[in-house]
């Protein structure tokens, strides 16, 4: 337990110092009113196959700062099934910090922290289980207007108790 809460305090350092040099390289912009600044965004994922439905849904909202910096929070509602296996429920939410180093190449922190609670079917004799599964995501990508496909790693990945397989993953970000 003291390693996981120690390795947490290394990662949420390094989520600070990058959202503290993002931040402070924001140029004041008085001009503008708040919500001329404000885009939303998020995503749908929906998985079908024999017996199994996942759906998801990730709303998302951020401020942008300026031109080469925006931050903001995002929710997380998951449902997955499994026929006469089990069922899953996964809210949670996340902060993210992104930065444009350069028009069209895009860095990115983001900090999830979701609940997870997984009921199994009773005959399979598994005992139901409900958690915390946090996710410190550290990406790179490619942007062209709203839209921005890169990939990012979670350095909190564990994959006893992670909601994603892999700690790498494909990501395509739209903000209107």
């Amino acid at each position: 337990m003291n390693t996981f809460f120690s390795i947490n305090k290394k990662y949420t350092l390094l989520f600070s110092i990058f959202s503290f040099f993002a931040f402070s390289s924001v140029a004041q912009n008085n001009d503008s009113p708040f919500w001329e600044n404000v885009r939303f965004g998020g995503g749908l994922g929906l998985n079908f196959s024999d017996n199994f439905f996942s759906g998801t849904v990730t709303p998302s909202a951020i401020y942008q700062f300026n031109r080469s910096f925006a931050a903001g929070l995002g929710l997380n509602a998951t449902f997955n099934s499994q026929k006469n296996t089990y069922k899953s429920t996964i809210l949670g939410g996340s902060l993210i910090a992104l930065s444009n180093i350069f028009n069209a190449f895009q860095l990115s922190a983001e900090f999830e922290q979701l609940h997870v609670n997984r009921r199994y079917n009773v005959n399979l004799n598994i005992e139901d289980d409900s958690y915390w599964s946090p996710a410190l995501f550290f990406g790179v990508g490619y942007r062209s207007g709203n839209v921005t496909f890169g990939v990012r790693y979670n350095v909190l990945h564990d994959s006893n108790r992670s909601i994603y397989t892999d700690p790498w993953m494909p990501f395509v970000r739209f903000y209107f």
